[in-house]
């Protein structure tokens, strides 16, 4: 029988389940583990970053646009650590990530040893599942778990510590193998109860006044196809969370938008407001989304609520009925059960014609901000501007602050899938730049564009020189204001404008962009910025522009909070 070591085991495991890309750093505790790739041939890619952060987040945009699980690695103590936001950030997102840190020995263990720390525990709340490998025989069968855990029933994040000594025992190999399936997700889906599909037939024929309220569930379970269907079947209306973006096309005649306190609108709230019946699909019906269970107002309409995850169904509102399932099977189980009725059309005020004047108000006022010549140059021009130069299969990927709220309530989706994605769950700075990365991996015919505020540019600098090392040719966004917007809008709305350490000096990103090798351009002119995008976005290789642009708490900014 051939023996493996544990370190040449792990690669072998990557393997079955098809992994093709590794984000991560190098350590001393990784040194078996790195030895491993570079003596095996396994036809993985691994992509060396700057920080391990930026390696999680990378494996996050990966896995969001391949539908495969992404994989980042990093070493003991400070790696560890510094690779905790980005596996947070993916399981609060239900985005499967696995997370491999190397550590110190066993036998080190209690001695003081240099970087030691619990790391099984550092992971466990804050993951899907966490397990250590405590010898070397014990890394097929956990990575089998984490590969189960990731990618079955509600996705998410799996963290795996891999000791020193663990990565140079031996393992056999008749222990290599996978159920190759895993390597993609979700798998193994499951449906709602039939008898609550007929109580749900029987509850959305019921209402006239019908609104499809999307989560990421529906891009997360592939179930576009479905909801287009049964929301045309329906005449219902559609409106999506940011992370909903992408189930249905923004130009389709059912679909609002974006709602909530992060990207919606008083015209998408008006939508919310006009709806009897309210299903959440795939949604967690939070704060952000429903604007503190204003709208839709709690106790004030009907809720059927769809979702694989049985805790979150009434975890918000009274709910008339909860199915439990993956969103494509529910779907499908809910367009068979209407086959066979007829679908009676009742006097509605929530239909075609009240969302496309809704969207129309919408879009007429955004677009007097658009073609503004305002210096500095107003946020609304940079998003209309990036479209009007992008193809529909843009990949565009915004940090939290200025671009979230303006490229998720403005931007238009004009396709199905995921095309625009953000870290809404814990919504740390410096995530563009590295998931955009992340996601050109995954599609590298797709032109991906990363649209950051110059906070989150200092907090991610370094993976500029990963950029250009791996010659991605993404573009890159730089709303440069010199502020902590979001916070500083806030101490103006909700403080009296009492300002307080959110100013900064303005950085040249353009220059330093330059200095790391990539083609940068800075615009002040608003008239200029048009053509500059197009160039950066036609350019061979990465580019980045900076744009000097109005200050957050100056700004006419789709969040709920800071609109009297």
């Amino acid at each position: 029988m051939t023996q493996l070591t544990g370190a040449e085991a792990m690669v072998r495991m990557l393997q079955q389940f098809g992994v093709t890309h590794v984000f991560g750093l190098c350590g001393d505790t990784s040194l078996p583990l790195y030895d491993a790739f570079a003596r095996l041939e396994h036809g993985i890619t691994h992509v060396l970053t700057r920080d391990e952060r930026s390696a999680a987040y990378m494996a996050d945009g990966y896995a969001r646009i391949a539908k495969k699980p992404g994989v980042c690695e990093g070493p003991s103590g400070g790696g560890a650590t510094y690779i905790l936001p980005g596996v947070v950030e993916a399981n609060e997102s239900s985005i499967p990530v696995l997370a491999i840190t190397t550590d110190i020995a066993t036998t080190s263990r209690g001695r003081y040893t240099l970087t030691e720390l619990d790391q099984q525990n550092l992971f466990r709340p804050l993951t899907k599942w966490a397990g250590v490998a405590n010898s070397a025989a014990d890394i097929p069968r956990l990575m089998r778990t984490a590969f189960t855990h990731m990618s079955t029933g509600h996705t998410g994040a799996a963290h795996l510590s891999l000791p020193f000594d663990a990565q140079k025992g031996a393992v056999d190999d008749d222990e290599i193998w996978g159920d190759a399936a895993l390597g993609g997700y979700p798998v193994r889906r499951s449906g709602a109860d039939p008898h609550d599909v007929e109580r749900a037939v029987a509850l959305l024929t019921s209402f006239a006044n019908k609104l499809f309220v999307i989560g990421g569930g529906v891009v997360l379970s592939g179930a576009e196809r479905e909801l287009a269907e049964l929301a045309e079947t329906l005449q219902a209306g559609v409106v999506t969370t940011i992370s909903g973006q992408g189930s249905l096309a923004e130009t389709h005649p059912l679909c609002g938008g974006v709602v909530g306190s992060n990207g919606g609108t008083r015209w998408t709230r008006s939508i919310v407001e006009m709806a009897d019946l309210i299903v959440f699909v795939g949604c967690r019906a939070g704060s952000v989304t429903t604007e503190r269970r204003r709208f839709p107002a709690s106790g004030k309409v009907r809720v059927l609520h769809i979702d694989i995850d049985p805790a979150v169904i009434g975890a918000n509102y009274p709910t008339d009925l909860g199915l439990v399932g993956d969103c494509r099977v529910v779907l499908r189980q809910l367009i068979n059960a209407l086959a066979g009725q007829t679908v009676f059309e009742l006097p509605s005020r929530l239909n075609a014609a009240a969302i496309a004047k809704a969207k129309a108000d919408k879009h007429s006022a955004f677009l007097a901000l658009a073609h503004s010549d305002a210096a500095p140059i107003l946020p609304e021009r940079v998003v209309h501007d990036l479209q009007a130069v992008l193809p529909d299969d843009a990949i565009v990927v915004a940090d939290p602050g200025t671009p979230c709220p303006y490229f998720s309530a403005y931007y238009e989706i004009r396709r199905t899938g995921r095309r625009f994605f953000s870290n809404r769950a814990h919504g740390a700075l410096g995530y563009s730049m590295a998931a955009a990365l992340g996601a050109w991996f995954a599609e590298p015919t797709a032109k991906v564009v990363s649209v950051m505020g110059d906070g989150s540019f200092g907090f991610t600098v370094g993976e500029l020189e990963t950029i250009v090392r791996v010659k991605a040719p993404i573009t890159m966004v730089v709303i440069s204001n010199s502020v902590y917007g979001w916070i500083k809008a806030g101490q103006k709305t909700g403080f009296d404008a009492r300002y307080f350490s959110v100013d900064f000096n303005r950085t040249d990103h353009a220059a330093v962009a330059a200095a790391y090798g990539i083609k940068s351009w800075r615009v002040e002119d608003p008239r200029a910025l048009r053509g500059v995008l197009k160039q950066a976005v036609e350019w061979g290789g990465p580019t980045l522009v900076d744009v000097i642009c109005q200050p957050l708490q100056d700004a006419q900014a789709p969040v709920s909070e800071w609109v009297a």
